[in-house]
Formats: C-alpha cells, structure tokens, sequence
C-alpha cells in the first residue's frame, strides 16, 4: 500500500484514472485525480487560489512558489526521494533535455529536425504502444545520439495501477524498447510515484527520473510561455521535461526553436541524461541531486 508519507511529482501528461488494484489514492488528492497536464502540485495552487479571497496575498505567495518550482524545493523533494532524479549540481555546463510521450508520425520528424540543426540531444521518454508503426522513426533518434526512456505503455497515470500492473507495463514497454537500444531511465505515467513503484523500478534495473524545468506544457497551450519558462529557470545540471504528440508535439518543435539558439548563446550543451550523469556516476550525492 502506499506510504502516506511518499512525496511524488508529477511530470507526464495523461488523463487521471480512478485508482485499482491495491493502490489507494495520494494523500491530498483523495476526492480525485490530477487533470491532464497537472503536477501534484497544480491542485495545491487551484485550492489556494479558492482561499485567496480572504487571504490573497498569501495565497497569492504559494502559488507563485509552486508554480515557479524553486530549485529549494525540488530539492527538498530530492532528498525526500534520493531514489528518484530530478536535477544536479554540477559546474559543466551541461543540460538535460527530455521529452515525454512519443513517438508520433507528425510532430517527432519535426523534434529531430532541429535538435540535429542545433546539435543538442534529448532523452525521448516513449509510451511502447506508440512504437508499432514508428519503428523507423525510433530508429532514427537512436541513430542519431539521442537517449530512449521508458515512459511505460500507455498515456495514463501509474499510480492509479496494482504492483502487478506496474510491473508488468515497465517490462513490457521495456521489451518493446530494448530493441533498439539499451533502457535505464523511467518516467512514470503522469509523474506519480510511491516507494511500493521505486522499489519495482530499482528491482528492473532502472532509474527513476522526473525534472527541474518543466513549462507545464502539457496544460499550457503556449510555446512563448514555455519558451520563457525555461529559458528563466534553466542552469547548469537542469532536467527540462517538455512533450511529443499532437498539438503538444507542435507546440514544442516552437519551443525548440526559441530555446535552443540561447541556450547555445549561454555556453549550455543540452544532451541527454545519461550523458548528463554517466552510467557508474550514481553515487549518494548524485543520487540526492547535489552533486556530480
């Protein structure tokens, strides 16, 4: 069962699903699911706006704080979960760039494009399901330096599955993935996870990881403001979490667009999370997002 004491955050998007198997709801979410799109943090700002009639400028404060993500607080969250990657401190200026929920037929091509025009790479959390008929298109990110994460086989929270299910959708997506190349990062299903999942994660082989930068463009339809976002909270050792498909797909070719030029500008290589932390470089600091 869930320790009520876990933290999670999330950083996918998926429709919330009522909860099954032996999972029991997250605390402070007990009424329902996140929306498409939301952190756990997003239903945390929605209610303190409810009460910022009578307090509004405290309200007003802790929205702000948890929607700007303070790097304080991740790293709170970090060492709450050590097992769980979310961001290093490191002097290299080096940037992880992930991007959830391919592949996709229409958007990816476009992804790829201007990753190799700006010479970055990214880690593609990819949703197995998603693979059959995109064989090639995985092939190519492959073939052209970037990482693939397992993001399990469908777009729908993992929380809401048993033990059993979990399991079975990590290995499952892995089989599918490991075709085309070697699979040591995971990124749950809208980003919440409980220690019963870490312990499953580590028992495969993987690592679970989340972010630091993330422009909640799975909820805000705009490239500018993610573009804006990320470019404001970005440095060196950031994770940015962005996504593949649809509308979503296209939105963050824009974002690349605008971002990637500066990012250059600023003397950031963006690469991929194992390039960001090698393999074998998982030590205890690491392993609590301070250190490198």
């Amino acid at each position: 069962m869930r320790d009520p004491g876990d933290p999670a955050s999330r950083v996918g998007g998926a429709d919330p699903a009522p909860g099954r198997g032996s999972r029991s709801t997250p605390r402070n979410a007990s009424a329902r699911r996140p929306n498409e799109g939301e952190t756990p943090l997003a239903p945390l700002a929605k209610r303190a706006v409810i009460l910022a009639s009578p307090l509004t400028l405290t309200a007003g404060l802790v929205v702000a704080a948890l929607l700007d993500q303070p790097r304080w607080l991740l790293g709170w969250l970090a060492r709450r979960s050590p097992d769980v990657l979310y961001f290093i401190e490191t002097e290299e200026s080096l940037v992880a760039l992930t991007i959830d929920d391919g592949p996709d037929p229409e958007t990816t091509p476009s992804i790829l494009q201007l990753l190799a025009r700006h010479h970055a790479r990214a880690t593609f959390f990819l949703i197995s399901d998603r693979v059959d008929g995109n064989a090639a298109l995985v092939r190519q990110a492959v073939a052209e330096g970037h990482e693939l994460g397992n993001h399990l086989t469908r777009d729908e929270p993992s929380i809401a599955l048993s033990s059993d299910e979990f399991a079975e959708a990590l290995r499952e997506a892995h089989t599918t993935l490991a075709r085309f190349a070697p699979v040591r990062w995971v990124r749950p299903g809208s980003g919440w996870y409980d220690r019963e999942m870490l312990s499953i994660i580590a028992a495969h082989g993987y690592r679970a990881a989340l972010g630091s930068v993330y422009p909640y463009d799975a909820l805000i339809p705009s490239s500018r403001f993610a573009a804006q976002h990320v470019l404001r909270k970005v440095r060196p050792g950031s994770i940015i979490i962005l996504h593949d498909g649809g509308a979503r797909g296209a939105r963050t070719a824009q974002t690349l667009e605008a971002i990637l030029p500066e990012l250059a500008r600023r003397g950031l290589q963006v690469v991929t999370l194992s390039e960001l932390i090698p393999v074998g470089a998982l030590g205890e600091d690491t392993k609590n997002g301070h250190g490198r």
